[in-house]
């Protein structure tokens, strides 16, 4: 690598100083592997043989030529294309009708020192003027080659100070699209960000994400790496491991690595030289992309005969006794072997780039000399290689395979690759059977198209290998990445409650909306349970039962008081007053079913309402019974006439205004903010509680307290006429009565604020039975013993005698 340094910078200092370039020869001319004379030359480079041994090189010395064995089929099938190519154009009578094209193809071994050499020959003036000066014009117009990236970047760093376009069939590294630093490259095969790009996505399309990745230590494979890894982080696949190795290290062949699934690049994945004795046991089932196959109609006859008629040297008997002619023929004797095989042709997908660069300096040069087809071209003016670069940014071309070329900004062809598998043949052999392909000009989600059926995966499998770190986090599940491990190592956690994850593998559980709630599973949000007190399940049924229990005792009550309506005991506890109250009673007991059931705007506003007023109906009437306890007690007082102020007018009016006042209450309540259904999720997340709001919080305040106020008002009167005496002692048991009453609202305000959803309306549905059914027992129960058990008391002779006590 030192001389080739050396050799390059005394080249750019001879380009650059000179002020009239002197034309020297930079070592001794090699021969061309192939030439052909034209009116405009054609270069090239391929490493049609390999270096066996290299012998010292000084720069103080001569040059020796290199020894070269061990022939790559494959290069030199380009370089027969290309003379197969040209020899197709001159025959055209359109693209350059009369202009000839040439060439001067050069065998580089694979050495960056053979390839400088080929490169000083191709650029150095084979004809001189007078007295040592150069006549200025480049034997070659464009160089096609070389085929591997590091040495192609050698060759178009040193023809760059010539503006030498080089068009290169095989190197694919990234680096050859910076303009910047190669702005007169161009190339006939995809990019390698494209390639790149597609191990990615084709280990995304498969469904691994752990994998590890090795590279060769050059431009080609350094790139083409750095572009994977990039890529394959953005699409969640990790990578284990990124190995280098160099050329002259064991390989995995050697090493005897099995049982791995191999994703290959178009560099090797369909080179014959891959394919040795033990390579299937190691690569069997591999996968990788390869450059489309195309048929060039006439190649394979070419191959056999016209080629060696026409352009290889030894075939030319005019100049058998040449010098030269003995030497070529002495170092590329070891071609012959293939004359007359054409079998791997077909199987030649380089072949077809090279026949493309052929015919995009043909149809660039057909624009430069404005070629008329079936005419002629412009041949007395002198076309320099950067007309050549010029002509061939804006080539576009239909070749007759059908394919469209073109350059893109990079100079690069459209990345289109085909999908090929490593399988055994019917013979043994070992086949690389297409199995779809990949087309990056394509939508994202149109781009593989590949029949999976098809593919023998490593070790004759048939079945899609698995390549994870973790196995996929189902739906009701999110990721979770494991600790100072790859993103691909991860657990999987479930959804908490009222989250969802409905995909496979998702990174994170979604809330689900306002009224839905997450499944038992986690996959997906359903309605929230709508709960509230109902008449079917057991507490509502409870409650029902004691409310129409309640109000079948008020019943019979009523009934019995009917029936006995001229007994004294009836009479004396004010009979109007008691039909009343026990009206209200069943009021009471009925406005609790009002409670039970989904609620509604009419049964929110009916329950609450109707509650309050028959409450204060009911309060009224015990008020009403207190008030005349009292006031009887007193009339019995000599010169007492208070009865005449508390009246049955009076005592009905009484229980008509308290109760309007409720009603009024009511009213306003219901017009300034009536209660409504409402859907409460304060209590419980995973469901709703349909209730009725309050409305007004005053307007229910307001209703209680004043129930509350009466409540209180009664107990004080009936708390005062405790002293009466013991038979005209109805004050006593309403006494009772208001204490149970104020108890049992007294507790449940507390119990109404704390008891949560559907608890809440028991509750209320509770103390107003208890409530309820403490007036009626309190109040009616001893009456009716009386009248059922104990008729002869119920006389007036014996409540007057117990006055009279």
């Amino acid at each position: 690598m030192s001389v080739f340094f050396c050799t390059l910078l005394i080249f750019f200092q001879l380009y650059a100083k000179a002020e009239k370039p002197i034309c020297i020869m930079m070592g001794d001319p090699k021969y061309p592997l192939l030439s052909k004379e034209g009116d405009i030359s054609i270069g090239a480079v391929f490493p049609v043989h390999s270096i066996e041994t290299l012998p010292l090189f000084k720069f103080t010395q001569k040059p020796q030529l290199l020894s070269c064995s061990s022939v790559s089929i494959r290069d030199f099938r380009m370089a027969q294309i290309m003379a197969f190519a040209i020899e197709e154009i001159n025959r055209n009578e359109s693209l350059l009708p009369n202009v000839s094209l040439g060439y001067q193809i050069y065998d580089t071994c694979g050495s960056g020192l053979s390839l400088m050499g080929a490169n000083m020959a191709l650029m150095n003036v084979q004809e001189f003027a007078s007295r040592g000066s150069c006549n200025g014009q480049s034997p070659v117009h464009a160089i096609i080659g070389e085929t591997e990236s590091s040495n192609t970047v050698i060759l178009s760093r040193t023809t760059g100070p010539f503006k030498i376009p080089v068009i290169s069939p095989s190197a694919s590294c990234e680096c050859l699209s910076n303009r910047k630093e190669y702005p007169y490259f161009f190339r006939t095969i995809a990019s390698d960000y494209h390639q790149s790009r597609a191990l990615a996505y084709i280990i995304k399309y498969f469904g691994w994400s752990w994998v590890g990745a090795v590279n060769s230590d050059n431009d080609y494979g350094n790139h083409g790496m750095a572009i994977f890894l990039s890529t394959a982080e953005k699409e969640g696949v990790c990578v284990e491991y990124s190995v280098k190795f160099q050329r002259t290290e064991p390989e995995k062949l050697k090493k005897n690595v099995t049982g791995l699934q191999v994703i290959g690049v178009e560099a090797w994945i369909t080179a014959n030289s891959m394919i040795k004795p033990n390579s299937f046991h190691v690569l069997g089932g591999s996968l990788g992309f390869a450059v489309k196959k195309l048929n060039i109609e006439g190649f394979e006859d070419y191959v056999t005969k016209a080629f060696w008629e026409t352009a290889f040297p030894c075939s030319q008997t005019s100049q058998k006794e040449n010098s030269q002619y003995k030497l070529i023929c002495n170092i590329y004797r070891d071609l012959l072997v293939l004359k007359n095989d054409n079998k791997d042709v077909p199987e030649q997908r380089y072949a077809s780039n090279v026949y493309k660069a052929v015919y995009a300096v043909a149809h660039s040069l057909h624009n430069i000399l404005k070629c008329r087809e079936n005419g002629a071209c412009e041949t007395d003016m002198k076309i320099q290689p950067q007309q050549v670069v010029e002509a061939l940014r804006k080539v576009n071309f239909t070749i007759k395979m059908g394919d469209c070329v073109w350059f893109d900004s990079t100079g690069a062809v459209v990345a289109q690759y085909e999908v090929v598998n490593w399988q055994p043949d019917y013979n043994g052999s070992i086949q690389f059977k297409p199995v779809g392909y990949y087309d990056a000009s394509l939508p994202p989600n149109q781009r593989f198209v590949i029949n999976t059926e098809n593919i023998i995966w490593a070790g004759g499998q048939l079945k899609k290998p698995r390549s994870v770190c973790s196995e996929n986090c189902p739906p009701g599940t999110r990721k979770a990445v494991q600790k100072g491990r790859p993103v691909c190592c991860y657990d999987c956690i479930p959804c908490a409650e009222g989250e969802i994850s409905n995909e496979t593998d998702s990174n994170n559980c979604k809330q689900c909306p306002g009224e839905y709630w997450s499944n038992a599973e986690k996959n997906k949000c359903v309605l929230k349970a709508v709960e509230f007190l109902s008449f079917k399940e057991l507490m509502g049924i409870v409650l029902v039962f004691f409310s129409l229990l309640g109000a079948g005792l008020t019943t019979l009550v009523a009934i019995l008081f009917y029936s006995k309506k001229d007994t004294p005991i009836v009479k004396a506890n004010n009979s109007e007053l008691s039909f009343l109250l026990l009206f209200s009673l069943m009021l009471c007991f009925l406005c609790s079913l009002t409670f039970i059931g989904r609620p509604t705007e009419w049964s929110c506003m009916l329950r609450h309402t109707a509650f309050g007023i028959t409450f204060v109906l009911c309060i009224s009437c015990v008020l009403g019974k207190t008030i005349v306890v009292l006031m009887a007690f007193k009339a019995t007082l000599p010169g007492s006439d208070v009865m005449k102020w508390f009246g049955p007018i009076q005592q009905r009016l009484s229980v008509l205004v308290i109760t309007i006042v409720q009603v009024l209450i009511c009213v306003l309540w219901l017009a300034v903010s009536p209660p409504l259904p409402y859907k409460n999720t304060k209590y419980f997340k995973e469901k709703i509680i349909l209730e009725c709001s309050l409305g007004s919080t005053i307007g229910f305040s307001a209703a209680l307290g004043y129930i509350g106020l009466l409540a209180i008002l009664c107990f004080i009167l009936a708390f005062l006429a405790r002293t009466l005496p013991d038979k005209f002692n109805e004050a006593k048991f309403i006494t009772f009565s208001m204490i149970i009453f104020c108890a049992v609202w007294i507790t449940f305000i507390p119990s109404y604020l704390s008891s949560p959803g559907k608890l809440t309306v028991a509750v209320e549905i509770f103390a107003i039975l208890a409530s309820s059914f403490g007036l009626l027992f309190c109040i009616f129960l001893p009456k009716c013993y009386i009248i059922m058990c104990k008729p002869e008391q119920n006389t007036k002779l014996h409540i007057i005698g117990k006055l009279n006590k």
